[in-house]
């Protein structure tokens, strides 16, 4: 299976983010231990609300579907999902995601 890049860009609602957080991290915590999810966290203080997820998965439909279900997703919290394949080759993380 190959590995995915999928970014949320989050919508302006601060407070149902910190409302949905703990299940949102619930969420992807279950997806890491299916071995789908396999590193996700948020983007920076100092850029657009968002978070990048690296998801395993057979297609980009089926990664982009993998996260239908996150909390923040179902609760309109996430405005825009996009998914490229993400050819990991060097560095520490790359044997592992290969």
């Amino acid at each position: 299976m190959a590995v995915y890049a999928v970014t949320y860009r989050y919508t302006d609602d601060t407070a149902g983010r910190d409302r949905h957080r703990p299940a949102h991290k619930e969420f992807l915590s279950d997806l890491g231990t299916r071995g789908i999810n396999m590193c996700s966290g948020p983007f920076g203080p100092q850029d657009p609300a968002g978070a990048l997820l690296l998801i395993r998965a057979s297609s980009r439909d089926e990664a982009v579907a993998c996260t239908e279900d996150d909390p923040f997703r179902r609760h309109g919290l996430v405005a825009e999902v996009t998914a490229q394949e993400w050819v990991p080759v060097l560095g520490r993380l790359a044997g592992e995601l290969a």
